[in-house]
């Protein structure tokens, strides 16, 4: 039964590795793919991965029918076994929906890969119909990890290395953490980090902030318990005599 799968995480997760992955498994048997892709890296028409593997892919951009596009392709004696959406979070809802008619008109499996949030933990457009309309969600099982080593759960936009949370929603930028002035980056951080707008060139710089509990503080209660301790409510030693024998 052919399925519209959609495989979502954070940034530098695997989901481009797992496109070109499938895609490798599926020709090595035989079966011809369609892969489309949108503002990927590596420039148009290329779907590549942080790894160095990269194929030529189907520019999709704003207008492009999915749908049309196959059709025409089918009707002129092309054949196609299976359909790759690498970047799907920068579709629009109606080109998600033009994929599941793929799906259902066609008979062909459409496996889709993107981002679910943006920079400011907002849904993208093309991920919310994915996950309305998909068969199936898949999330990527390789975990990417913020600077602190928790499980990276949130996408973050750095200019210069500080984080920013206002902005147009698609910015092309840069995944290698550069610091440069004025530079627009992306990095992944746990939620707790993003929620204090902490990323890796601004930790080793950044104050505790209040909420920070004082871990010092039982330390130092502990010790006045001790010394409260070692004395009896005349002042003299617990344990010993008036006479300054022991009991």
């Amino acid at each position: 039964m052919p399925e519209l799968v959609f495989f979502s995480g954070t940034m530098d997760c695997g989901k481009s590795t797992l496109a070109l992955q499938i895609e490798h498994n599926r020709s090595a048997r035989g079966l011809q793919g369609m892969i489309f892709t949108r503002n990927d890296r590596a420039g148009e028409g290329r779907l590549s991965s942080r790894l160095g593997l990269v194929t030529e892919a189907i520019e999709a951009g704003e207008g492009f029918d999915f749908h049309a596009h196959l059709v025409r392709h089918l009707t002129a004696g092309g054949r196609t076994d299976y359909v790759i959406a690498d970047e799907a979070q920068f579709l629009s809802p109606e080109q998600v929906d033009q994929l599941a008619r793929i799906v259902d008109d066609l008979g062909i499996d459409v496996f889709a890969f993107g981002i679910t949030t943006d920079f400011r933990t907002k849904l993208f457009p093309g991920s919310q119909r994915l996950m309305e309309q998909a068969d199936r969600l898949q999330a990527l099982q390789v975990e990417a990890l913020c600077w602190c080593g928790a499980r990276a759960t949130h996408n973050a936009r750095t200019v210069g290395g500080r984080m920013v949370v206002e902005g147009e929603q698609v910015v092309v930028g840069d995944m290698s953490g550069s610091e440069s002035s004025g530079e627009v980056g992306y990095e992944v951080l746990c939620r707790r980090h993003h929620r204090r707008q902490l990323t890796a060139a601004s930790a080793g710089a950044a104050t505790l902030s209040p909420d920070v509990l004082p871990v010092d503080a039982p330390a130092r209660q502990h010790g006045t318990a001790r010394q409260n301790g070692a004395r009896g409510s005349g002042g003299r030693a617990i344990g010993s005599q008036p006479d300054g024998s022991r009991a």
